[in-house]
């Protein structure tokens, strides 16, 4: 019997100008070091999000095999993306900054610095008591550290996968409905209103803001590959004091930012139904199946309250050794059985020296 299952952030979408600089970076400096595929094709179905017209990309699927989510680095090919066109400010409407989960955010912090990395913070303490910091990437995109013991595999250095997002909201309420409704967010951590120690050195983060983070209450056991990705957490910040601004506002998906939020799911059929009913309809959905030439799944798009774009991802086939022709085929099988560890930790063979 099909049932709908969120197993976990799969990945973050980044748009840049270099794919293949991009990935070294999160390669070097973050530990995102298995690549997953790289593609080069045309995104026919994304024609909502792309002007009408389909556009040639190259693709860079990355992931930390110590545990989390991993990132999709995408680059238009014969355009160039664009910058948002005024400066991003905390709690604009999009995707503020992505959370890398770390072991040691101290050991983290001094990693970052020894390579010469321009912090935005030092190390700081959240509203729930754990510390974190902020710093921006070679693309100018906010990066968040944040303190979280979970492990999949014993990795060298400190940092983990994707642990989730800080989203910028027009309605708090709103969003925490849709967040813990549709995608299953329904333990509450936090919610306070004010002004934020952690967020002073942030662009307008002197500001008033309401902030809510939310989990699973259950933990995700389900999906071939929910140890690898772990627990995840939503952040919400509706900035109170100040107008916000869509963050992909005149844009293209695909340019330059956080582009998306991709969920490993199963159970496309049911959740296209719930979406609908919810008043989410898919707003993409390549119907069976794509194939990006290492990898093939299903997937679908759906829209946050605010437009932030959310991905669904049912996976069909993934690359070990691509040259000998080996994946791990999830097709036809038990979608809410884990695969063995020995079987996702194969994955290692994708590792780039």
């Amino acid at each position: 019997m099909e049932r709908k299952v969120i197993n976990g952030i799969q990945q973050i979408g980044i748009g840049t100008t270099d794919a293949h600089s991009t990935f070294q970076w999160y390669k070097n400096h973050l530990g995102f070091d298995i690549r997953v595929f790289e593609d080069e094709a045309t995104a026919e179905l994304m024609l909502p999000y792309t002007a009408g017209k389909p556009r040639t990309r190259h693709a860079i699927l990355s992931m930390n095999m110590r545990g989390g989510g991993g990132l999709e680095i995408w680059q238009y090919k014969g355009r160039t993306p664009l910058a948002a066109k005024f400066k991003v400010q905390l709690g604009d409407l999009g995707v503020n900054c992505m959370k890398v989960r770390s072991k040691n955010v101290t050991a983290s912090h001094a990693a970052l610095n020894k390579a010469g990395i321009s912090m935005l913070t030092e190390v700081l303490t959240s509203p729930e008591g754990k510390e974190h910091l902020y710093f921006r990437d070679p693309g100018n995109n906010i990066v968040e550290i944040y303190e979280d013991a979970y492990q999949f595999s014993d990795e060298k250095g400190s940092f983990g996968g994707v642990l989730g997002v800080t989203i910028g909201v027009s309605d708090i309420e709103e969003s925490k409905a849709f967040y813990s409704g549709i995608l299953g967010y329904d333990e509450l951590v936090y919610e306070e209103e004010g002004s934020f120690d952690d967020f002073t050195n942030l662009p307008s983060g002197d500001k008033e803001f309401r902030r809510v983070l939310l989990r699973h209450s259950s933990t995700r056991k389900a999906g071939g590959f929910s140890k690898l990705l772990g627990p995840t957490e939503i952040e919400l910040i509706q900035a109170t004091d100040r107008p916000q601004q869509k963050i992909y506002e005149g844009r293209l998906w695909g340019d330059l930012g956080y582009i998306h939020i991709c969920f490993d799911i199963s159970g496309m059929s049911l959740l296209r139904e719930e979406c609908a009913a919810a008043g989410r309809p898919f707003t993409v959905d390549s119907s069976n199946s794509f194939d990006m030439g290492d990898a093939a799944g299903h997937f679908s798009y759906i829209e946050d309250p605010d437009g932030t774009l959310i991905e669904f991802v049912e996976t069909h086939k993934v690359p070990i050794m691509k040259k000998f022709g080996l994946f791990i085929n999830l097709k036809n099988r038990n979608p809410l059985k884990p695969l063995p560890n020995w079987m996702i930790k194969s994955m290692k063979m994708n590792r780039v020296k």
